[in-house]
């Protein structure tokens, strides 16, 4: 186990938030920089995965998805190709431990969202993700949802109370973190230009130059 000592002076945490990006949008990015500036993290690796587990497939492409985020993202936002290099299903435990050997001695911070961390007992290897990396949900506590008890046993007393645990732990801890959030599907989004509706207001303008120069979401 690393000391809080060798933890810090490896560097700040580094944050990670994985999606399909079908496409990137202003809710992805806002969370992503609420959330390092909040949890003064390094940086955020931004991870369009490969294949899916758990939905059908994206609409555009693998490297249309990742273009969309290249152009997307400046510091302290990074895209991080790895999934997309690894090819296959895309499963996040495989993410953090390649994550973990390159940076063996660094916090990292997996950033999900409350409907995730719900389904977070039916992750691949589910019980191995936070011995890799702390869990952040990007929302307050649900405290109207029933417990689950499969989720409570993985868990456990993993909830940190506080940010400086996560700065002096390289993985282990849960902590809610409750951040301004735009309410931004890219379902929806995706729906709107299958319509003909504008999104330009939704996304960044150099994704809805890339969206319209090629002919992205219309059916």
């Amino acid at each position: 186990m690393s000391s809080a000592a060798s933890v810090r002076a490896a560097g700040r945490p580094i944050g990670l938030m994985g999606g399909t990006f079908d496409p990137v949008h202003n809710g992805h990015l806002r969370a992503a920089i609420e959330a390092c500036e909040a949890m003064a993290l390094d940086h955020v690796r931004l991870i369009p995965l490969c294949v899916p587990y758990h939905r059908g497939e994206p609409l555009a492409s693998a490297p249309m998805r990742a273009a969309m985020l290249e152009a997307a993202a400046r510091p302290p936002l990074v895209v991080d190709r790895c999934e997309l290099e690894r090819g296959g299903v895309s499963y996040t435990v495989d993410t953090l431990e390649q994550l973990r050997a390159r940076w063996p001695e660094r916090s990292l911070v997996l950033l999900i969202g409350l409907d995730a961390y719900h389904g977070l007992p039916r992750w691949h290897r589910a019980a191995d993700v936070l011995s890799l990396a702390h869990i952040v949900v990007v929302a307050r506590p649900d405290i109207d949802t029933v417990h689950d008890p499969a989720l409570d046993e993985l868990v456990a007393n993993a909830q940190a109370a506080h940010l400086d645990e996560l700065h002096d732990t390289c993985a282990g801890r849960v902590f809610f973190l409750d951040i301004p959030l735009l309410p931004i599907a890219s379902s929806e989004l995706r729906a709107r230009r299958a319509a003909g509706r504008v999104i330009r207001h939704l996304v960044p303008e150099s994704v809805d130059d890339l969206i319209i120069e090629h002919s992205l979401y219309f059916p």
